[in-house]
């Protein structure tokens, strides 16, 4: 079995404000352990299920925080951007079986995390097809287009929720919970323990890919209208109020590559 893991840090167990997620700060070097952590586990829980390769993508910020000397020796990891639209899930193709995702969130705009993002911060709210669409909506739906399921998400109970709506089939793993600007939440070991049991359950019955829409409306808010007037030029979008854009599309693939400009 061949797994793809996408790693993020605002999901994880503990982290509650932006300077624990930021390189500069601090505080980061604490949570860019806990990131890694976590990545082991999901690895060890993919492992148990009987995977026998496993490529990891580093998918926060720079993509260049995971501690690659705590991994082990038989994986491949995905550091920094290489521009591709699959963006979090980079390299992912019909050779693998399943993916898995840790320390996913919210979607931008959601109070269900002090963090919550799509993407970039300039967004305040993207929505698909109606929807809005978090970071897991966005790649769980790439990893459709080459028929891969996503098999596992670790994240905020925010998400967990939104998943249980638009994919059912997901084995879903909420490691903590926000209340504004705060958090309550596993600790690191019950949240690696959380996540390498629900790794090893979910491999064992990955499910289906998302099913992809005939059409597709991407609807981009953002927090300065200068943004939407800029971004307003990108081929086939149209400025479809004072902060936003909308771009119309049958093919899935024009949202991902409109996603890495306009964001």
């Amino acid at each position: 079995m061949k797994v793809y893991l996408s790693v993020d840090i605002e999901g994880c167990a503990g982290i509650t404000h932006w300077d624990e997620a930021r390189k500069p700060h601090p505080d980061y070097a604490e949570f860019r352990e806990i990131m890694t952590g976590e990545a082991l586990a999901a690895i060890e829980g993919a492992r148990n299920a009987g995977a026998t390769e496993i490529v990891v993508k580093d998918a926060h910020s720079s993509a260049r925080n995971l501690i690659l000397d705590r991994l082990p020796a038989d994986i491949e990891v995905i550091r920094g951007w290489e521009g591709d639209p699959f963006c979090m899930v980079q390299g992912l193709d019909r050779s693998f079986d399943a993916v898995g995702m840790i320390g996913y969130h919210a979607a931008a705009g959601s109070e269900a995390n002090a963090l919550a993002h799509t993407l970039t911060l300039a967004a305040i709210e993207i929505r698909l097809n109606g929807a809005p669409a978090s970071e897991f909506l966005v790649h769980a739906l790439a990893a459709a287009t080459v028929g891969v399921p996503v098999a596992f998400v670790s994240g905020d109970a925010g998400l967990m929720a939104e998943i249980a709506e638009t994919a059912p089939g997901v084995t879903r793993c909420a490691v903590k919970q926000g209340f504004g600007a705060s958090t309550r939440s596993m600790t690191p070991a019950g949240a690696r323990a959380a996540i390498r049991d629900g790794m090893a359950r979910a491999l064992r019955n990955p499910g289906s890919p998302m099913p992809l829409a005939d059409h597709w409306r991407l609807e981009v808010t953002y927090g300065d209208p200068v943004l939407a007037a800029r971004h307003r030029h990108y081929p086939g979008a149209r400025h479809s109020g004072p902060r936003t854009i909308t771009l119309e599309t049958d093919t899935y693939g024009d949202v991902l590559r409109a996603l890495r400009y306009v964001t």
